[in-house]
């Protein structure tokens, strides 16, 4: 399958400076140098782990926050940075800064509790701001869906509209959690359930917020 990597996309119609979407990728790089430090013990007790959640969810949490900062690895952050970047000023100029955060965090927990649906029993660590990013890119699809976004695909780079791009994204996470439950599935620990949570609960917001931001005639 040819890959599609965004690189980019045009910021011409935005406003603001996306403080919000800047801090939160330093919150994610900061954190990841905690792990970096902290090693094995620091991510088992701030991941998020769905059976160690189900005992005792009191006492567990904080892991609903912290687990949304984590990251596997350099390409687990970096790729994940890398769509927070290009999609997640956008999204905050739309919605401004506090109700961004707010929706931010709100995508993040709800892609947890759709991977926590899936398998309660789990005691494999959950960690990652994909959730919460898939929730941007759920938003940007619903608020700009013509919005041009430069690729590289294959070998060379493009511009398509938003709705190809992250239309392609999704389907691909939605063909992968098919395939993931397969038992002969490899793939390499990937929740995809939490990233098709996230961008279902941030499409609908965002549309939401077209619907009442829009003009009434």
């Amino acid at each position: 399958m040819v890959s599609m990597i965004p690189l980019s996309d045009d910021n011409s119609t935005r406003k603001t400076i996306p403080v919000v979407t800047y801090t939160l990728i330093a919150l994610n790089i900061l954190f990841f140098f905690l792990e970096l430090s902290g090693g094995e013990a620091f991510i088992v007790k701030w991941a998020f782990v769905p059976s160690r959640f189900l005992a005792n969810p009191i006492e567990n949490m904080p892991t609903l926050f912290t687990a949304m900062f984590m990251h596997s690895g350099w390409a687990h952050l970096l790729g994940n940075m890398l769509y927070l970047w290009i999609f997640g000023d956008n999204v905050e100029d739309r919605f401004g800064k506090f109700i961004y955060l707010f929706f931010y965090l709100f995508c993040g927990l709800v892609a947890t509790f759709a991977q926590f649906w899936v398998d309660p029993s789990s005691t494999i660590p959950n960690l990652g701001a994909s959730g919460a990013i898939s929730g941007v890119l759920g938003a940007y699809l619903a608020l700009i869906p013509q919005g041009k976004i430069n690729v590289l695909l294959g070998r060379s780079v493009t511009q398509l509209p938003a709705l190809i791009v992250i239309g392609f994204w999704f389907v691909l996470q939605f063909l992968s959690s098919f395939a993931s439950s397969s038992p002969d599935a490899d793939v390499g620990g990937v929740a995809y359930m939490a990233h098709i949570g996230g961008f279902i609960a941030g499409l609908i917001l965002g549309l939401g917020h077209k619907a009442i931001a829009s003009p009434k005639t």
